[in-house]
């Protein structure tokens, strides 16, 4: 199905650019509504079963059947009714769904490639898990993002963020294909076993312009080294593709690997439901008490605490403090990390104090220019600060280097946009399926009473209220790191015509 387009009825979907439009005006679709009408649409008459669907839409993912009722409901009402009256997708019950109309499989269009950057380019692909085996999972995957923070750290680098390299875990695809989707010219891939006390490595660098293989290497060694054997292959990277051997940035290493896959699986559940982040919550706070220098588990435990305080409706004080003194005791113990800056950067700002923050902010980039999560946290806080333009631009470099990003993405950008008046604009990304039924909707809602589209507008305040129920305008305005007045105003307003409550 892939470079396929489908015409039905007013519709035109296109899997492979990530589009549906209607009469020529797109529609704004979530990626796993799209992955569901693509698998129907593309057989239409069928009778596709829910395993098939939900794997089509969730791939690698166990989910609940429930997951598919909602974007199955969310795409009859997106579609609205055929011509005749009758429905697009039925319900086969027990079984499945069906799409009951003709498609039209049209001439495919290519996805416009990103632009390459002036400088070598990589993306680590997730490392495969050898031994299939479950507990040994986050094994493969810490090492696969060790490997990404260690080559983001070398200067003369591009290097894609963690959550695009783990949009490809567990999919067979051509390795131009995925550069192309990435916008880079080389990968790393390969496997890891562990068993035993002892760690396999098979490692490769593909040139996936020419399809050829730069380098390739085992490693066979005990676990004990496993951090030596990741900066040589870093090193051999290097060498490869900068063509000299650089010395590499000192990096703060976990002395506990149970404490190193506890922070691993722990980070997965950050951007998800409260519930999630309160299982975080356990696997940081034991991965600290195994490892208290582990600056990584400092930070994000430091991250934890503070999505706690600020969605809480809160806020308190006790939570705010001991994020901040986890974020400091991060960079105490890591002061060249990229990432432990950003996060004590990010709860400055919160705290209001802002110099602070600005330089922490500088010194992050400068340490690692493509930590995209620091792009996109200070575009956060430039636009709260007035800075807009400053603020967009920040949020587009996050997107380059992290194309598949997390959920706070979309918020980040969709504030922005609101904040910049761009409102079409901003509902299309918050209502984008990655960030959609989060603490977003409250700028979705702002931007929809700015349009005019009152009734939508606090329909969605509504719904953002059954997550957020000791939510206030009041209550945000003194706790977001808002600097000017103008902007401040804005968001109010937005926030009042919404229907949101004082």
């Amino acid at each position: 199905m892939q470079g396929s387009r489908f015409a039905f009825g007013p519709f035109v979907l296109d899997p492979g650019v990530g589009t549906l439009v209607r009469n020529d005006e797109p529609v704004a679709i979530g990626h796993r509504g799209l992955r569901l009408l693509a698998a129907l649409v593309g057989r239409p008459g069928e009778i596709l079963g829910k395993a098939e669907l939900m794997d089509a839409a969730w791939p690698g993912m166990a989910v609940e059947e429930g997951n598919l009722t909602v974007q199955i409901a969310q795409l009859r009402k997106l579609l609205g009714r055929a011509v005749d009256g009758s429905e697009w997708i039925s319900t086969v019950p027990r079984v499945g769904y069906r799409f009951t109309r003709a498609s039209e499989r049209l001439k495919g269009t290519k996805k416009k490639p990103l632009p390459p950057p002036d400088k070598p380019s990589i993306a680590v692909l997730p490392f495969v898990n050898v031994g299939n085996d479950p507990d040994q999972e986050a094994f493969a995957d810490g090492l696969t993002e060790d490997l990404i923070t260690d080559l983001s750290r070398i200067s003369g680098l591009f290097v894609i963020a963690r959550n695009s390299a783990f949009a490809y875990k567990g999919k067979a695809m051509d390795v131009r294909a995925i550069a192309e989707d990435l916008g880079v010219r080389y990968l790393l891939e390969g496997s890891a076993r562990r068993a035993a006390g002892r760690v396999r490595i098979n490692a490769q660098l593909v040139d996936a312009e020419s399809g050829d293989h730069l380098w390739a290497e085992r490693f066979d060694r005990g676990l004990d080294d496993i951090f030596a054997v990741q900066d040589e292959v870093t090193a051999r990277i290097v060498e490869a593709l900068l063509g000299r051997i650089r010395a590499l940035p000192p990096r703060n290493r976990p002395k506990n690997l149970e404490a190193h896959d506890l922070c691993m699986r722990a980070r997965r559940l950050m951007d998800d439901s409260p519930q999630m982040a309160q299982e975080a919550h356990l696997m940081l706070t034991r991965a600290v008490s195994l490892d208290p220098d582990y600056a990584d588990a400092c930070r994000w435990l430091a991250m934890n605490h503070w999505m706690g305080w600020v969605h809480s409706g809160g806020p308190t004080d006790e939570s705010r403090n001991t994020a901040l003194e986890l974020a400091q005791r991060a960079v105490s113990l890591d002061p060249d990390d990229a990432g432990c800056r950003w996060v004590l950067a990010y709860l400055l700002a919160y705290d209001r104090r802002f110099a602070a923050a600005d330089a922490e902010f500088a010194r992050a980039i400068e340490l690692d220019p493509n930590e995209a999560d620091a792009f996109a946290a200070l575009s956060d806080i430039a636009v709260l600060a007035g800075r807009i333009e400053e603020g967009l631009e920040h949020i587009r470099k996050a997107f380059r280097l992290n194309p598949f990003p997390a959920s706070w993405y979309f918020l980040v950008l969709g504030q922005a946009q609101y904040a910049a008046g761009a409102y079409e604009a901003a509902v299309e990304t918050l209502r984008r399926d990655e960030t959609y039924r989060t603490s977003s909707r409250r700028f979705l809602a702002a931007s929809l009473a700015r349009m005019g589209r009152l009734d939508e507008a606090r329909a969605e305040a509504e719904l953002f209220l059954v997550g957020n129920p000791d939510f206030s305008i009041r209550h945000w305005a003194e706790t977001e790191p808002v600097r000017d007045a103008a902007t401040l105003a804005h968001f109010v307003d937005g926030f009042r015509k919404a229907g949101l409550p004082a």
